[in-house]
């Protein structure tokens, strides 16, 4: 990814690198602290908590408390969704 960007922009490859490590450092900071984070024409990033919930080991069968924990989530916007299904 980081050449294809840095050819099409022209730029350094060590450029691209560092703008994109500060935007996804940004992204997982703001969704941490329980912020939306929105990409206008692309989609946005956002956190959901799940529940603490019983699964099975495949394996033995066995239930298995699974805790509850924060996911990143993605949701693509309008435009990107209308862009891959042309």
């Amino acid at each position: 990814m980081i050449d294809r960007v840095s050819s099409s922009a022209g730029v350094g490859k060590q450029q691209v690198e560092g703008v994109l490590d500060a935007f996804f450092d940004t992204v997982k900071s703001a969704v941490r602290g329980g912020d939306k984070v929105a990409w206008p024409n692309f989609g946005s990033f956002s956190s959901s908590a799940r529940k603490e919930r019983t699964g099975r080991n495949p394996r033995t069968g066995e239930a298995v408390q699974i805790p509850a924990a924060k996911a990143i989530k993605f949701t693509p916007g309008s435009s990107l969704k209308d862009f891959l299904n042309a």
